[in-house]
Parts: C-alpha cells; structure tokens; sequence
C-alpha cells in the first residue's frame, strides 16, 4: 500500500470521528427542517470542530485524487 492509501484511511477515520462528536442540528427533526432552529454563530469549540472536519475533508479528497493519478 502507498502512503495516500495510509492518509486516506487515517483521514476518513478521524473524519467520521468529526461528524460523530458535532451536537448541533443532532435530532432527527432538525436534520428534516422540524429543528425551529434560529441559526446562530459558531463559536468556541465548535467553530474548531467544525474547522477541523473542512480541513480533513479537503485532505481526504486530496488524498483521493492523488491515490487515483
């Protein structure tokens, strides 16, 4: 296996990690548009989990595209 196989693995694995420990929207309703949710800022910890899921999502993609050339 090559190293972009390795850094896709890992880069997924913490990826679903990510997603999983987000709480905002975390009800059924709320993901189907019955949350009544204001939209408000992100802010603290959140803003940086959320940060942290773009910034390994674009690294999985990466990792993707250069496994496949």
């Amino acid at each position: 296996m090559s190293i972009y196989n390795y850094i896709t693995i890992a880069s997924m694995l913490l990826m679903v990690l990510l997603i999983l420990v987000q709480t905002r929207g975390a009800s059924l309703g709320a993901g189907l548009g019955g949350g009544g949710e204001v939209n408000t800022t992100r802010r603290g910890t959140d803003k940086t989990i959320f940060q942290l899921t773009i910034i390994t999502a674009l690294v999985f993609s990466l990792s993707l595209i250069a496994g496949v050339l």
